[in-house]
């Protein structure tokens, strides 16, 4: 039979329509942002932290102070410090330790308060306050001086205190309780620091205290045990948390938050 224009035109083809091709536009779109928001950023952070240099074991590593606080006994006010650096081995490639160093008015040394996986696991003093944790610099996340850290300080003794996962065998790298989930305990008690720790301190959203949701002064938050999350706030911006990598935005602050890379500012 010659074919002909008519028969073509009576002829059935399935064609889906607009709406059921909608979800799965959606799907692949969703995948899309997640590979190019996560996993590159984390696949580019374990390549340069492979191709970089670093201590085989932690005793090969250094700890001394990186003399980035001023000598105690130089500066007779209280202060308050809140400080982070990257973690050993592997891990270091997406995650940082962080830690609470105190100082009393007119006191001629700091304190040093950090969660550890071995021995005690809240350790007073068992490193310099400012030292370099696994040969990594240290930086300074959040700072009070004078009256407002004599203010904090017994809030922060307070929360040392009252940390819920203080006793021995309370400690778990991922996804928490671990050192950066009591950092964030304690910051949470004194919101004078207005700060939150990097977006690299995996386990900081790890609710210590049970609570799942929450919503305060600092804006809402809502975890799934550490695994995943979401923030909004005025000193958070807009985080989103999958398995412990956290991608947002900062717009008060000009900062674009990367999963394993962490914050960067414009201008830096």
């Amino acid at each position: 039979m010659p074919y002909s224009n008519a028969a073509a035109a009576q002829t059935d083809f399935p064609v889906r329509p607009p709406l059921a091709r909608s979800p799965m536009i959606a799907l692949r779109l969703v995948a899309l942002a997640f590979v190019l928001v996560y996993l590159v950023p984390l696949a580019l952070a374990a390549g340069l932290w492979i191709a970089g240099s670093h201590p085989a074991s932690w005793r090969d590593a250094d700890w001394t102070s990186a003399r980035l606080l001023p000598a105690a006994s130089d500066d007779p006010e209280a202060a308050a410090y809140v400080l982070s650096a990257r973690t050993g081995g592997l891990k270091g490639a997406v995650s940082e330790h962080s830690w609470i160093v105190v100082k009393a008015r007119c006191a001629q040394r700091y304190e040093r308060f950090d969660k550890v996986g071995w021995g005690s696991p809240i350790r007073r003093d068992g490193y310099a306050p400012d030292g370099r944790w696994y040969s990594n610099e240290p930086r300074i996340v959040a700072a009070l001086h004078g009256a407002a850290a004599e203010a904090a300080i017994p809030r922060i003794r307070a929360a040392i205190a009252d940390y819920p996962f203080a006793a021995r065998g309370g400690y778990r790298i991922f996804p928490g309780p671990n050192s950066n989930s009591f950092t964030a305990h304690v910051m949470r008690a004194v919101p004078g620091f207005g700060a939150v720790l990097p977006p690299a301190a995996v386990g900081r959203d790890y609710p210590v205290d049970g609570r799942l949701v929450r919503l305060d002064a600092d804006g809402f938050s809502a975890s799934l045990f550490g695994f995943a999350g979401l923030a909004v706030g005025a000193r958070t911006g807009l985080e989103i948390n999958i398995l412990g990598l956290v991608a947002g935005v900062d717009p008060l602050r000009w900062t674009v938050k990367v999963p394993a890379l962490g914050a960067f500012t414009y201008p830096s």
